[in-house]
């Protein structure tokens, strides 16, 4: 406020005293106040032309003292300016008396500080010179300001190292030109390349849009003078200029430079010529934007030049391209024009260029100019002459349709792939003016020829073809009759094709004249949905949730039909539970399902063995679903209490029914499991085969994942502990492999007792076991579990966290030397002990590295750091071990 009363006070003393007020500001904190300042200032105040008559004296006589301390300068002084700076004396106590540094008050400012004051000055007044141009009163005598608006202008590469100061005299430049003021012509030469040059540099929008609007002072230049090479260069660069080719403004500048010169237009067509290979899509759309514009715009010489010379190579180019990609980049710059044949004179300019030698390509030998003259043929069907009769563009539509039918057939399936989609992309563009018997004739082909055709992409391309078509309302009729055609290529063995029908037919669905079952029957949906992958079950359940699950019915209604879906079809039922969670928003509809299927489970007298491992499996995956819903965690657990887990393991008939109810459980974290615990226990001594049997191994590891979520890991190693020391005594007992001698670990257990009976006493259960065969399989099957549990994260932590982990391994290292060495001998010897031995061999030692930072010492006292081996504490492996592992795995 004091600074705005200041300057008001200056401004009634004079002219000059507010110049020289202003000059002590800083621009940035004045131009608030600056502006309503000189803005307020009315015409008929003695300011109006004292001020500008101040400023003329004040910029100049400003300019001259800057260039006076330029030329003192040594800086700037050629000579001194290329060497390097003068080092600096080094403070110490031998020169510290020697030398006296200058103390800053004894002398006045620095040239350096004087340069940066006088910059500061000729800121602010630039500024006050823009605000009296731009008044809106037009207040101001600007003529009198015309000397100091041209010293500014004449020496803005002087200032252009200022970016505030630079700025300043393009905006008063600019403004200038824009309120059409007196000699503005003589203002262009210097800011508008210093303008082009800071859109360039700093690639903002705005700037973009200045240049744009300033346009017309381009046409004032003499582009056959040698001195305009520096401009002409600025502006060759804006065509290939992101900034310019990704806005309206700038794609509008680039067109109009094409007129401001002949070779200026040659130059920029060559660059844009040599920019399609590299170009991406948004560069190569504003390109063929940029030449209709051009084209559109020229007339005589100019437009001859870019149809005969510059369209024509484009158009063969694109047929006769090396690669498809850069005729794919052509055919992107073709676009500019292909998508404005609208226009009057385009479909003629096409035509005349593209007609003597598509059709001829079409034709030829060659599979890639074949290829590349069908896209094109594609991009600008239907070609045909604005100018002809009526018969000469039936004929010539007659032709283009007669080599696309050849071309469905066409030896090379790529152009085959290519021809199929185009064709329904045609069909669906022109399906009215196209005659009946061309479509009955093309789609008769599409529908039993190419979706049986033996190149995967081409029955793809048929199916994303009929996705065009359903776009037209006027197919519909014949779609109706043709689509069960194509049902089978649900069954088809690649799977990016059942994909595309699964797609098809929502698509088909959301279609009221359709129904998507008589397309494909639920004989071929609900097979596909048990036993595909899941990309396609998903969108199978999408396509039957309205049917099976839908939700504009009570849930009792929506859960009796997905239970009759259940009792048709359990594995598929179990898969629909599986996927509807993602389509079904209503959580308590879903908590419903659960109740229902568990209850039906219960009271299983009406269920064969595979509707209850259905429903089981049904239940585990909607369990699944509200791990993530706390506030069911009650009504869980009172569903699922410990009798009637019992109970549906009891009912549970299979291996995949039992594990469901171990998954189930898992899932929901149930805290009264006790019942189920003993049967997991079981589960997993019982293992003898496990390795071959692919359900068992399912089971297997539900029963992991349920006795890791109750902390019964422990348990389930000290089983395994037993059971491998057993076998390693009949392998000591059988070979005479030495038992290793360990100590077992002081750390206490939970249940530590029976852990040290076990790993002291190797000869425990060996009355048990009624031969060393029946062992080994056991110890097949527990290594095998070993190998799985280590495969997982979550499993392996907890088994290296086991704190009698030795008694497990060393069992196990004794059974995988006797692998090793009597696998040639006995046809039970397996490979999983060794595995299993190796695998929880190298994860303790790399647990222990890490634990001591891979810094263990040899007993040289040579580093062996970063070594598995050396680096675990209780060596489990030794080179030989190692290389007789290695040496053996193969033969194994």
């Amino acid at each position: 406020m004091a600074e705005l009363k200041r300057l008001r006070s200056s401004l009634q003393s004079s002219a000059e005293d507010f110049l020289a007020a202003v000059a002590k500001l800083n621009l940035k904190s004045s131009k608030p106040t600056l502006k309503p300042l000189i803005h307020s200032i009315p015409q008929s105040s003695a300011l109006s032309s004292a001020l500008p008559l101040a400023l003329q004296r004040s910029v100049p006589e400003t300019i001259l003292s800057f260039k006076n301390i330029r030329e003192k300068s040594p800086i700037s002084s050629p000579s001194t300016s290329k060497s390097p700076p003068s080092k600096r004396l080094r403070r110490s106590a031998r020169n510290s008396k020697t030398v006296e540094e200058p103390s800053p008050s004894s002398e006045g400012p620095s040239v350096d500080q004087r340069r940066q004051k006088i910059l500061e000055r000729l800121q602010v007044l630039a500024h006050v010179m823009v605000l009296c141009v731009s008044s809106p009163k037009k207040a101001f005598e600007v003529e009198h300001l015309l000397p100091a608006v041209k010293a500014l202008h004449d020496n803005l590469i002087l200032f252009e190292s200022d970016s505030v100061l630079s700025a300043e005299i393009v905006s008063l430049c600019e403004e200038w030109w824009n309120e059409d003021l007196p000699e503005r012509v003589s203002l262009i030469s210097q800011f508008l390349p210093f303008l082009v040059s800071r859109s360039l540099a700093l690639k903002k929008k705005v700037d973009v849009h200045r240049v744009y609007s300033l346009r017309e002072a381009f046409t004032l230049f003499d582009f056959e003078d040698e001195s305009i090479e520096d401009l002409k260069l600025l502006l060759i660069r804006c065509v290939i200029a992101p900034v310019y080719l990704k806005t309206e403004d700038g794609i509008k500048f680039v067109a109009f430079l094409f007129g401001l010169s002949d070779q200026l237009m040659k130059e920029a067509l060559a660059i844009i010529r040599s920019q399609i290979p590299f170009g991406k899509k948004s560069m190569l759309e504003a390109y063929g934007d940029i030449i209709f514009r051009v084209w559109k715009g020229v007339e005589g010489d100019a437009r001859d030049a870019i149809e005969n010379c510059f369209l024509q190579g484009l158009i063969e180019g694109a047929i006769h391209a090396s690669s498809r990609a850069f005729a794919a980049f052509i055919r992107r710059v073709l676009g500019g024009f292909i998508n404005q044949r609208t226009v009057d004179g385009v479909e003629k300019v096409l035509f005349r260029l593209t007609e003597p030698v598509i059709f001829r390509s079409l034709q030829v030998a060659n599979s890639n100019v074949r290829h590349n003259a069908l896209h094109l043929l594609l991009d600008m069907f239907p070609l045909e002459d604005p100018d002809s009769t009526k018969e000469a563009k039936d004929s010539l539509l007659d032709k283009q349709f007669y080599l696309l039918e050849k071309l469905l057939f066409d030896d090379c399936p790529d152009i085959r792939a290519v021809a199929v989609e185009g064709s329904c992309r045609i069909l669906h563009l022109f399906w009215e003016i196209i005659p009946s018997s061309t479509i009955t004739n093309i789609l008769t082909k599409i529908f039993d020829d190419m979706s049986r055709d033996i190149c995967n992409a081409v029955r793809l391309s048929t199916l994303n073809g009929i996705n065009y078509l359903m776009g037209n309302p006027e197919s519909h009729e014949i779609l109706k009759v043709l689509l069960p055609r194509i049902g089978r290529l649900l069954m088809d063995n690649v799977l990016s094709i059942r994909v595309a029908v699964a797609d098809l037919l929502l698509l088909i669905r959301d279609i009221r004249a359709f129904q998507f079952n008589k397309v494909v029957g639920l004989d071929l949906l609900l097979p596909t949905l048990a036993n595909d992958q899941p990309q396609v079950a998903q969108k199978i359940t999408r396509l039957l949730t309205p049917s099976y699950f839908p939700s504009n019915v009570t849930s009792e209604e929506a859960c009796s039909r997905c239970v009759t879906l259940l009792k048709r079809s359990p594995v598929a039922g179990a898969k629909f539970c599986e996927y509807v969670v993602a389509e079904v928003p209503s959580v308590k509809s879903l908590m419903e399902l659960l109740k229902v299927l568990i209850n039906l489970v219960v009271q299983s007298d009406e269920l064969n063995e595979d509707q209850i491992e259905g429903f089981l499996c049904a239940a585990s995956h909607l369990c699944k679903h509200f791990v993530n819903e706390p506030r069911y965690k009650n009504t869980l657990e009172e569903m699922f209490h410990s009798d009637r887990l019992k109970h549906l393991y009891s009912v549970a008939p299979t291996p995949l029914a039992q594990s469901s109810v171990f998954s189930l459980v898992s899932a929901i974290f149930i805290d009264d499991a006790s019942g189920l615990i003993e049967e997991c226990m079981g589960t997993i001594i019982n293992c003898v085969g496990i390795n071959q049997n692919v359900e068992r191994q399912d089971e297997v590891r539900a029963a992991h994942k349920l006795l890791l979520s109750c902390n019964k890991i422990d348990d389930v190693l000290e089983a395994f502990t037993k059971l491998l020391q057993k076998t390693a005594f009949r392998c000591h007992n059988k070979f005479g492999i030495e038992l290793p001698k360990h100590s077992v670990s002081s750390i206490k257990r939970k249940k530590s007792h029976s852990t040290v009976k076990l790993s002291a006493k190797w000869k425990a259960g060996e009355k048990k076991s009624s031969n060393f065969e029946e062992d080994y399989l056991i110890a097949i099957g527990v290594a095998w579990q070993i190998k799985d549990l280590l495969s997982d994260e979550s499993p392996r932590a907890a088994i290296l966290g086991y704190q009698n982990l030795e008694a497990l391994l060393f069992p196990l290292k004794v059974i995988a030397e006797v692998s090793m060495l009597e696998c040639s001998h006995s046809e039970y010897m397996d490979a999983y002990p060794v595995l299993a031995y190796t695998s929880l061999a190298l994860h303790m030692s790399m647990r222990n590295s890490a634990a001591q930072g891979f810094n263990i010492r040899r007993s040289d006292g040579g580093s062996a750091s970063g070594s598995f081996i050396e680096a675990s504490l209780v060596s489990p492996l030794d080179c030989s071990a190692i290389q007789n592992c290695l040496t053996t795995q193969e033969k194994l």
